[in-house]
């Protein structure tokens, strides 16, 4: 139960669903108590009367007092009827308040979940199957909603039945009432022996449908490699070993309560026979009535079910204390960047107003750009002094020893091998780690002194892996701003080299692109994320790449296009074609991390160096 209590504060928010659904619990609990009480005095007055209506057997009087028993009898039931509706009425009442309480807190806490991971650094991200994150955020969060809804509901109810129903037992005969409850104590032990089973088959359960999740995620994403190389036959051969796994996992807990529940019903059928045994015997010495015996059944009866359900009820708890605790494991992750953010965003959970409306809600209607629009004054300037960085995961150095200086308004272009560190140097820029050595400045302030915000704000960021959103290109362009016209998608648009493609398609601009922008080509896809950066109007315009599937002759005429744009803003253009960096003004080349040959286009190609020679073997290619 600690992993659960972390969702003290969300039953604290919502204290008053909470205590109204425990005040209906009790007041249904109280009417089903009712009846059993009437059957009692009904099944005593009715034996007492037949006693009695012996005496007027072939008088007068005998159809009168036959319709009195009759009119009592009616009076009996219409009051058994008429609690049992208003039992029913508040049950209602009881699960508007516990169950809705249970959905409300399911909605905040996917938010929450959702609003902590998009704080989360990109190396993060790195080591996460994009599956198992899923998985928490839904499959883990609604079994965490079964145990404040259901769960909690049924364990209220059987304390204040158990309660309630005890007191008026022992009311009527308490010996008969210890006689009844004898079979509890092997209740508890029953309960103690399985519950171990049962959070054992929970955890490996939940680790099933994370690997299950994540391999149809992975299956789906890459099914144009699937389709291509025909490993259909071996991805429904995998997934039908890992759902194998899951169904196993599952009968082995479904398998654990087929023996729970019956033997949980014998026990009740056990404090039945004793009830009506032992009560037999009280009949018969005269310590107890046959009013009693039923009212006993009734009492039993009405327990049955909340003992029953207590292993029901066991597994949600148990299954959510798993799917919590995996939760809780996302929720600790920190932020390992020391962010410095502008008071009006210093944390986004707490954008909720005291109404109790969903905070996404009002941070969706929050334009960014509105808000930054008078502190976005950055000239960007960026430089480099000794900069060094590990990937943590992998413990390989990505930059060893960077030291440069670009002013505002400058072009640098970025060249190198594969693996010499070029994206790595972009997202350092973008803060998306911070370095392990050395320091980097822009508009000579620490880059971690900036608001990070601020700092994103201020960069329209292309990568070289273009992710594009199921949606029409026009709100992919227009994803870029908050605040964009229809006037500056287009502009943008012929800006990148897109505009003319674009009206070429059936829709235009509301064209929709499917998952990941996969009717796409991959030039298409490259130039409509250049769009969408550049209507932001960023003061750091970096391209990492993002023109390697289109040819050369096409990228010259794209960064022709953008000269007017890059010219008023600071601009870092990575390619691994030095032909495309002859618009720069300086340009660094690297190597396993480091700077080997540094200066403008034609200083390099001056020195006959590794940027010559690259140059050279492109030129022969056609690169």
């Amino acid at each position: 139960m600690s992993s659960l209590s972390r969702l003290n504060s969300y039953l604290l928010k919502y204290k008053y669903h909470l205590l109204w659904g425990t005040f209906f619990i009790i007041l249904s609990n109280l009417l089903s108590i009712y009846p059993a009480q009437i059957v009692r005095v009904a099944f005593d007055l009715i034996k007492q009367q037949i006693t009695l209506f012996s005496w007027f057997n072939h008088t007068s009087l005998e159809v009168s007092y036959y319709n009195l028993i009759a009119i009592f009898l009616g009076i009996f039931g219409a009051l058994i009827i008429l609690l049992a509706l208003f039992r029913g009425l508040f049950m209602f009442f009881m699960r508007q308040s516990l169950i809705v309480m249970s959905r409300k807190i399911e909605n905040d806490l996917k938010n929450d979940i959702f609003l902590h991971l998009q704080t989360l650094p990109v190396a993060f991200y790195r080591k996460q199957h994009t599956g198992d994150i899923m998985a928490r955020i839904s499959e883990d969060v609604s079994r965490v909603r079964m145990y404040l809804g259901p769960a909690i509901m049924y364990s209220i109810n059987l304390f204040f039945m158990f309660l309630l129903v005890i007191i008026s037992m022992v009311n009527v005969n308490p010996f008969l009432t210890i006689i009844v409850l004898t079979p509890l104590p092997l209740l508890a032990v029953l309960m103690y022996l399985v519950n171990h089973k049962i959070n054992k088959h929970s955890e490996e359960i939940q680790g099933a449908v994370s690997e299950l999740s994540t391999f149809t995620q992975e299956a789906f994403s890459g099914i144009r490699v699937l389709k291509s190389f025909s490993r259909e036959q071996n991805s429904l051969n995998r997934f039908s070993i890992l759902n194998a796994g899951y169904f196993k996992k599952t009968n082995r807990l479904t398998f654990v309560n087929a023996w729970y529940y019956p033997l949980l019903v014998l026990l009740i059928g056990l404090s039945t026979i004793l009830t009506v045994y032992v009560g037999g015997m009280g009949v018969m010495d005269g310590s107890a009535t046959t009013g009693n015996i039923a009212e006993f059944v009734l009492y039993v009866n009405m327990l049955a079910w909340p003992v029953t359900s207590l292993g029901w009820v066991t597994s949600l708890i148990q299954r959510a204390a798993v799917s919590q605790r995996r939760i809780n494991v996302l929720l600790d992750q920190k932020n390992e960047l020391q962010i410095l953010v502008s008071p009006s965003f210093s944390d986004l959970r707490n954008v909720e107003n005291e109404s109790g409306k969903a905070s996404i809600e009002h941070i969706r209607n929050m334009s960014i750009n509105e808000n930054f629009q008078n502190m976005n004054v950055m000239s960007g300037k960026i430089s480099f002094k000794n900069v060094s960085f590990i990937f943590p995961d992998s413990g390989r150095k990505a930059i060893s020893n960077i030291s440069f200086e670009l002013p505002a308004n400058k072009t640098l272009g970025v060249t190198g091998n594969i693996g010499s560190g070029k994206s790595t140097l972009a997202g350092l820029i973008c803060r998306f780690f911070d370095p392990g050595e050395g320091e980097i400045r822009i508009d000579d302030k620490p880059i971690n002194e900036l608001d990070i915000r601020l700092l994103r704000n201020s960069i329209g960021y292309v990568p070289q892996d273009v992710f594009l959103f199921s949606d029409t290109i026009y709100n992919n362009i227009a994803f870029g701003s908050t605040n964009a016209t229809n006037d500056e998608v287009i502009e943008m648009a012929k800006q990148a080299g897109i505009f003319e493609t674009i009206k070429g398609f059936n829709s235009g601009f509301e064209t929709e692109i499917g998952e990941r922008g996969i009717t796409l080509s991959g030039g298409q896809k490259q130039r409509i994320a250049i769009a969408r950066a550049l209507i932001r109007q960023p003061r750091i315009l970096i391209l990492d790449d993002c023109l390697s599937a289109v040819d050369t002759k096409t990228e010259n005429l794209i960064l022709e296009n953008l000269g007017g744009f890059i010219k008023n803003r600071t601009s870092v253009i990575i390619s691994h074609r030095v032909s495309s960096l002859k618009f720069a003004d300086y340009i660094l080349v690297l190597d396993s991390g480091r700077i080997i040959e540094e200066g403008n286009f034609e200083e390099l190609l001056k020195i006959k160096g590794n940027f010559y020679q690259l140059h050279e073997s492109q030129l022969k290619e056609g690169i």
